[in-house]
Parts: structure tokens; C-alpha cells; sequence
């Protein structure tokens, strides 16, 4: 029988909460990732903007997971890229956010700053830094106000770690929503530009969504045209489908990620008209240990 990973050229996969928290990974997966195909292309796909690709391969590769710099693809890369379709080379960014944040703009030929002044920045850029303060916020609203492009590199409301969820770059963005009255252009999932990125370079569109959260990775399935597989080792429950509306639920539900190494479970994909979606997959999980359920 066709393991469920046969079934793609690529897996798209999430980091935070998908393969690891914070520095600690989550047990069995870089082994739930290690014995696929040659010719499966594996992308990791992370809405983290704090950290270059190098840094993000570096990690994965402490973590015992196999990664290259080419096979990472961040959300700071999409929002740069955003920036540069959207304003002239040299135009200048002011950036809220990590030095890594700050390098993928002058990638870009873009010219980042620090500060709203009397050459007013073009445009705004937000990813998640712990370092973000109130005066790099105030920065940002002076420039907002002024008329600047505003591109986040991702909403998440929340960031998996090994303590718990700690504030995401979502938080810091609702400050200056109710600071400035605006909103922004966003790269990272659920919006296309990230995923975008991560097809091109895959080379293919023959691929499968993996991650841990409803609001990011499975609507940004959709957003694509994706299929998904949501893991229970993260942000989302199955409590929370119970809330998803119908349209935008995961194609496969999984307590795990070694269930893309085994066939899908031999069962009707569960219908949410029918009942109690949590409590159907919860049984079905139960009684197919290991392997994905799908869902209509």
C-alpha cells in the first residue's frame, strides 16, 4: 500500500511545533523524515522571520534532521521579495524585526533602516524579533502614518516553544493595527507569497502542506490549493476543528509525522455534518494508531 508521502514530489513542511519547540525537537521526527524517497523534495517552510536560511539549515541539522540552506524558505525571504515587486531598487524599509530580517531586505536591493526621519522609509516591514520594543513599534507608527507600505512577514498570534506559546509576531502587528488604524500586506502563511516561494522552489506543485496549526498552515493549503496534513504536536487540538469552518479543514489529521510513512487509514474520510468532528477523529486516531485520517 502507498504511503502517504508517495503520494507528493514535495512535502511543504512547518518548523515551530511541527519539528521542534523552541531548542528542543519533537520526539521522532527527524526519523519521520529520514526514510522517504531521494526524489522527494523536502522544503522546510517557516513563517519565522527572526533568522537567515543559513541559520534556520543550521539549526535543523543540531536537531539531527537533514537541511541545506537551499532548502529552507522563510517568511523574511517572502516579504522581501513582496517589498521588491512592490517599490523601486534603493527605495528605503524601515525594519521591525532581527539583523537576518533587516539582510533579506538589502538582498533584495532595497535599503533598510532603523528609524522614521526626515527622509521618510517607504515602506514598513514587521517580523518577530525578542527584541522588539515599544520604540521600535513607535518607529513603525511614525512611518505608517506617513503613508509608508506596510508587509508583515507573518500574524502568528502565538510562537511554539519549549516553555510554552510565547507571544508571535501577530502580537506585536495588533499593536500597530490599533496604533495606526491599518493593515497589513502579510507574506507568510496563510497568504500565498511564502507557499508561493516554496513551490517555485520545489519545482513542483505535486505537494503536501505539513504543520501543526489551523490559521497558518492549513488555511495557507487552501489559500494554494494544497493538500494538508495537521500533526498534534503544536499549536492546534482537535477541539479546534470543531471551530474550523467546513471549507478549511486539514486533508489529513495526524497525532504525528511518521504517519506520512504509512498508508492513510483505510476509513471513510470524516464528514463535520455528521457529528462531532473532534471526537469521530479522536476515535478513529485511536483505533488506526500511526496513521492519518482523512478528512472531507
Amino acid at each position: 500500500m502507498t504511503q502517504l508521502r508517495e503520494r507528493f514530489g514535495a512535502l511543504l513542511l512547518d518548523l515551530d511545533g511541527t519539528l521542534y519547540r523552541g531548542n528542543v525537537v519533537v520526539p521522532g521526527a527527524p526519523e519521520a523524515l529520514s526514510g522517504g524517497s531521494s526524489a522527494q523534495t523536502l522544503m522546510y517552510v517557516t513563517n519565522n522571520a527572526s533568522r537567515s536560511a543559513v541559520s534556520v539549515a543550521e539549526h535543523l541539522a543540531g536537531m539531527g534532521f537533514t537541511a541545506t540552506e537551499d532548502d529552507v524558505v522563510t517568511s523574511a525571504q517572502a516579504a522581501a521579495h513582496v517589498l521588491a515587486d512592490r517599490l523601486p531598487p534603493g527605495a528605503t524599509v524601515l525594519v521591525v524585526g532581527s539583523d537576518d530580517l533587516a539582510a533579506e531586505i538589502a538582498h533584495v536591493g532595497l535599503r533598510p533602516v532603523r528609524r522614521f526621519d526626515t527622509q521618510r522609509p517607504d515602506a514598513v516591514v514587521q517580523g518577530h524579533s525578542p527584541q522588539t520594543a515599544w520604540p521600535d513599534l513607535a518607529e513603525a507608527s511614525f512611518a505608517l502614518r506617513a503613508g509608508a507600505l506596510w508587509v508583515a512577514a507573518n500574524t502568528d498570534a502565538t510562537l511554539p516553544l519549549e516553555r510554552g506559546l510565547a507571544p508571535g509576531n501577530g502580537a506585536m502587528v495588533t499593536a500597530l493595527r490599533a496604533a495606526t488604524d491599518l493593515e497589513p500586506v502579510v507574506a507568510g502563511k496563510p497568504c500565498a507569497p511564502l507557499l508561493e516561494d516554496a513551490l517555485t522552489r520545489a519545482g513542483t506543485r505535486s505537494a503536501l502542506v505539513v504543520g501543526d496549526r489551523l490559521d497558518t498552515d492549513i488555511d495557507g493549503a487552501h489559500c494554494v490549493g494544497l493538500e494538508s496534513l495537521l500533526v498534534l504536536t503544536g499549536v492546534s487540538t482537535l477541539a479546534d476543528l470543531r471551530k474550523q469552518p467546513a471549507g478549511r479543514l486539514p486533508s489529513y489529521v495526524a497525532d504525528s509525522l511518521d504517519a506520512l510513512n504509512h498508508p492513510v487509514a483505510e476509513v471513510d474520510p470524516v464528514d463535520p455534518e455528521a457529528g462531532d468532528v473532534a471526537d469521530t477523529l479522536a476515535d478513529l486516531l485511536r483505533g488506526h494508531p500511526g496513521r492519518a485520517i482523512p478528512v472531507a
